[in-house]
């Protein structure tokens, strides 16, 4: 690794950092000055221009504290030509380009950027020279070099990029465009088409692949995305805080990022389940009870239609009608569609008499019959709406339309167990419950199809019960989807016991497995730990084997004076740089709170880094998924166990709360610790 020195390239390198940052504020200053006054014919589009040139000036922000360019690649040919001079290219986060447009920087989408993760010795790919760039702040302060042409050169783990993976991380989670993996490359620019599934243990960056991800495919496929959309979809509100600033940083702007829960929102949640019944209507067995609910609302007609136009009278007999009917169930169309399909079709039936009588009625004709009041008063009657709120609460209130449409699915305990103690009267006084939003979710699509999105993001993906997965599944139908998750991680009663059987919930059976393994983030010491539990969460599961150089800091406590020495164990790792993240029960939080404040130590809940300068968080364990710190101090496992329903739920959820550290952890107990870690 080279430092400054007298004849050191690194003041070349400064210059061209220098270079470029004033061509990326040339670049923003010529989209500021951009006057759209004679350009657009009307208001609604100068209002998108408009924003369009808002967005794209915020996506040409020079972040001061951010590299702008990583990394170098020298080419032995110009790419795509072999018999050319070698090129010279900077990678960075977004493409800069000089007054001739001739670029000083390349997009690390780019496809010539793709050796700087993949070239390797045996593999060069035509580079000569890799360089890696060293920064302190947004200031360029070192370099490392690895020719990867010349035999004499042994292959080296790179420090720089070492020191990127290990550096002390403080608020909200950054990208790790500098620092991916070729694993994680692959998955990375895997193809819009497929849906990829990624098994990864703690550390081994599966959610900052996913999301980078999708910045490759908004490169990629920009116009595709820009019309059909791109969602984020996290376990809950203080994660999505947590990786907010990801995208926005590598110049993404537009990517949607919601919870489950946000995607099913057609009432007010304002009740909770028994995890047994929340297991039961999360079973995918209950779309069928809708389905046989829902058109349980047809029935057969039984009498013709007469419809008057002047002077004629018309009749579409029973027996037609009655096919006709049959023929819309047997479509598999949507109910609302069929619906609509209905009128039109009988009215068919009456131009078609006219015909025969020689008339020439035309598609106005046709419309006109398809409104006849007669008409409409026979699809009221044989296909009536039905409001999927109103369907669901019936099913949870009334035991006789349950056990119709539920018999041979559900068993007479299981209906039990989803019916409402007290019945709501209306839609709006009902307590929902958030399994019942997603039925009334799986409802409405069968009602009215659901639109879908061309690419979903779907990160702790094990948490999810198969009516979740249907309802993401609806917002990708005609999308591909990147899938990331960890089975040990799995801490809901109806988390997926396998990713065949959650894709095929999904509706994505042809996704593509990948199992990283490889831990960037998680010491040693900490991840051998946590490890012992495997064998009790998710036996056959590849363990995660930390690659980082530096162990950590790995200490086991006795707390004698409870509080106190916790607090105090948060009081020493704030001494150190970076952030530190304080894991305990939830029933404990409140008193863990009063004694940091006693001690005059401020703290912030999970999501509230992004707005505090405050190193300390207090996390209740069921909150920590996906969320890392430099430090952890864990209080009790024991507690974190039994604050759940069963043993291997608490030990998934103590598994999750023991990989939340990135530099250190220290584990603080008064109780005795869990036998499966001793």
């Amino acid at each position: 690794m080279s430092t400054p020195g007298h004849d050191d390239p690194l003041s070349k390198e400064r210059s061209h950092l220098a270079a470029s940052r004033s061509a990326l504020r040339a670049m923003r200053e010529d989209v500021e000055s951009l006057d759209i006054t004679d350009v657009t014919a009307n208001w609604v589009n100068a209002a998108v221009l408009e924003s369009q040139i808002e967005q794209r000036i915020k996506a040409l922000a020079d972040l001061s504290e951010t590299p702008l360019f990583f990394g170098r690649l020298d080419y032995l040919h110009a790419p795509g030509a072999e018999q050319a001079e070698g090129e010279r290219f900077y990678v960075g986060r977004r493409h800069v380009h000089d007054a001739d447009g001739d670029p000083m920087v390349i997009d690390w989408r780019a496809p010539v950027s793709q050796p700087f993760y993949r070239a390797s010795k045996k593999d060069p790919q035509d580079v000569s020279l890799r360089r890696r760039f060293g920064y302190t702040g947004g200031d360029l302060t070192a370099y490392e070099d690895e020719h990867l042409l010349d035999p004499a050169e042994a292959a080296t783990t790179s420090r720089l990029l070492q020191q990127e993976i290990e550096r002390p991380r403080v608020g909200p989670m950054r990208d790790i465009v500098a620092t991916i993996q070729p694993e994680q490359d692959e998955i990375v620019r895997a193809g819009l088409a497929g849906s990829v599934c990624v098994q990864g243990g703690p550390g081994t960056g599966k959610t900052a692949v996913g999301l980078h991800r999708v910045a490759y495919l908004l490169y990629a496929h920009r116009e595709r995305l820009a019309r059909t959309g791109t969602l984020v979809i996290g376990p809950n509100r203080s994660f999505l805080h947590y990786i907010e600033q990801v995208l926005p940083a590598l110049g993404e702007l537009t990517v949607r990022q919601a919870t489950v829960d946000d995607l099913v929102a057609h009432v007010e949640v304002r009740g909770t389940d028994e995890a047994a019944t929340a297991v039961i209507k999360g079973d995918a067995r209950m779309a069928e009870v809708l389905r046989r609910a829902l058109y349980s609302h047809v029935v057969p007609p039984t009498e013709g239609v007469v419809v008057v136009r002047g002077s004629r009278r018309w009749r579409v007999p029973v027996y037609e009608l009655e096919e006709i009917v049959r023929e819309l169930l047997a479509r598999d169309i949507r109910y609302g569609a069929a619906r609509e399909a209905l009128p039109q079709r009988i009215a068919h039936a009456v131009l078609v008499q006219m015909e025969r009588a020689g008339e020439a009625p035309d598609d106005r004709v046709q419309n006109a019959v398809a409104r006849n009041a007669a008409v409409k008063a026979l699809v009221k009657a044989v296909w009536p709406q039905v409001d999927p709120a109103k369907l669901v609460l019936r099913l949870l209130i009334d035991a006789d339309f349950l056990a119709e449409h539920a018999e041979g699915v559900l068993t007479g305990d299981e209906q039990k167990a989803v019916l409402w103690v007290k019945p709501a009267r209306s839609v709006k006084s009902a307590r929902w419950s958030p399994a019942d939003a997603v039925l009334i979710d799986e409802a409405t699509d069968l009602i009215e199809r659901t639109h879908s999105l061309g690419h979903v993001v779907l990160d702790e993906a094990q948490d999810l019960s198969p009516m979740q997965y249907r309802a993401v599944g609806r917002r990708c139908t005609t999308g591909s989807a990147t899938v990331l998750g960890d089975l040990a991680q799995g801490t809901t009663p109806w988390a997926t016991r396998s990713w065949e059987e959650a894709l095929g919930h999904l509706g994505k059976g042809e996704a593509v497995v990948e199992e990283l393994t490889a831990g960037f983030r998680v010491p040693t010491d900490v991840i051998a730990y946590a490890s012992r539990l495997l064998p009790h969460i998710a036996p056959g599961l590849t363990p995660v084997a930390s690659i980082r150089e530096n162990p950590g800091f790995f200490d086991i406590r006795t707390a004698d004076a409870g509080p106190a020495d916790v607090v105090a164990a948060c009081r020493e790792l704030l001494e150190r740089e970076g952030s530190v993240g304080l894991i305990a029960a939830d029933a404990r939080v409140p008193e863990l709170a009063a004694a940091l404040a006693a001690a005059g130590i401020s703290h912030v809940g999970p999501g509230e880094e992004t707005t505090h300068a405050t190193r300390l968080t207090l996390v209740p364990a069921s909150l920590a998924k996906g969320l890392e710190y430099d430090y952890v101090v864990l209080d009790e496992p024991q507690a974190v166990v039994d604050g759940e329903p069963d043993e291997r739920t608490g030990l998934r959820r103590l598994y999750v709360a023991l990989t939340r550290a990135v530099s250190g952890l220290v584990v603080t107990h008064a109780a005795g610790l869990p036998r499966q870690l001793t």
